[in-house]
């Protein structure tokens, strides 16, 4: 009886288990990631690429690497050799590469297509005043408004991609930006926050089929508007060459340009910015029409010192001001 009594509880667990019968499962390509830095990268750029899994633990296990078919490198490869680094191809060109991971239920292989992709970000103060024949590059002060435009060098296989069949996404300050983004959008356009001393300035062309992309970034920071003094000769004009400092002499009839670099807006002679010139802490009134030129006289058998100093101040912007002082002797 006691024999019937367990033969019938081992035919109960049987009929338990053909019931509910267990699952065997395999690892997936899915539970392994793969991660690009950088996610776009230039042509001939340092590349890695690296594995993870929530799932398996990479750490233990053999991880094959292969380049256009060939084995990598030796030291490129071996157990918990998670990251791979080359360099990205030219320009058009592509490299794949391959993953191969020796998991204990098996092989998964991970494929990667390399596929770089040269992008220029050219960018500019579109309202920042620099005074003419200026050399240099016309800088961004607070509440300027500025340019960003790309030009990518996106190739496939009928040759490089018209610039403007691309889809563009902006990003400021690492936050994508909707209303700038979007197909055929090659430039981007914002007022920088006083807040801010820089802006972060990214973009991602791809093609509309997201076969092909690029990415670049870069930093645009603000600057202060400066005030430089120039003389203007009689005979020569301006003599842009030299900016007056602290001792400047003057004799008989001369007159002092003020040139505002970066001041904002570009035309200077715009109401919006208040011009006062003081000497020895007195308001000067000067010309209307011309507000950035203060005529100076030396009296005959007169001689001394005086202070020269110029304020301007944007009556629409918190911060756009700018001041000069220099000493005068005649």
């Amino acid at each position: 009886m006691r024999l019937e009594f367990k033969f019938l509880i081992i035919c109960l667990v049987a009929l338990a288990l053909s019931a509910f019968p267990f699952e065997i499962f395999a690892v997936s390509e899915s539970s392994i990631s793969v991660s690009l830095i950088p996610e776009n990268p230039s042509p001939n750029e340092n590349t890695t690429i690296t594995l993870s899994s929530y799932t398996s633990n990479l750490d233990s296990v053999l991880i094959s690497w292969f380049v256009n078919g060939l084995p990598a490198p030796a030291g490129q490869g071996g157990i918990g050799q998670k990251s791979f680094s080359l360099n990205a191809p030219a320009a058009g060109s592509v490299t794949a590469v391959r993953a191969l991971i020796s998991l204990p239920d098996g092989e998964i292989e991970k494929k990667i297509t390399i596929k770089p992709s040269a992008m220029v970000l050219l960018w500019q103060a579109t309202d920042s005043y620099v005074p003419p024949f200026y050399r240099g590059k016309a800088m961004p002060t607070v509440d300027s408004e500025i340019k960003v435009v790309v030009m990518p060098e996106i190739k496939n296989a009928g040759g490089t991609i018209n610039s403007k069949n691309l889809v563009y996404t902006w990003k400021r300050n690492y936050n994508n930006e909707v209303e700038g983004s979007g197909y055929g959008k090659n430039f981007f356009v914002y007022i920088n926050d006083y807040l801010e001393d820089s802006d972060n300035i990214g973009v991602t062309a791809s093609t509309v089929d997201q076969q092909y992309s690029s990415q670049a970034s870069l930093d645009i920071r603000a600057t202060q508007p400066r005030i430089s003094f120039y003389k203007n000769d009689s005979l020569v004009g301006i003599i842009w060459e030299e900016a007056l400092g602290d001792g400047h002499r003057i004799q008989g009839d001369e007159i002092i340009v003020a040139e505002p670099y970066f001041i904002s807006p570009k035309e200077i002679q715009n109401p919006v910015l208040v011009w006062n010139w003081f000497i020895n802490n007195s308001l000067v009134q000067t010309p209307i029409y011309r507000k950035n030129f203060m005529p100076l006289r030396a009296e005959t058998g007169i001689s001394g010192e005086s202070k020269l100093r110029l304020e301007i101040e944007n009556n629409q912007q918190l911060l756009g001001t700018a001041s000069k002082e220099i000493s005068i002797e005649f």
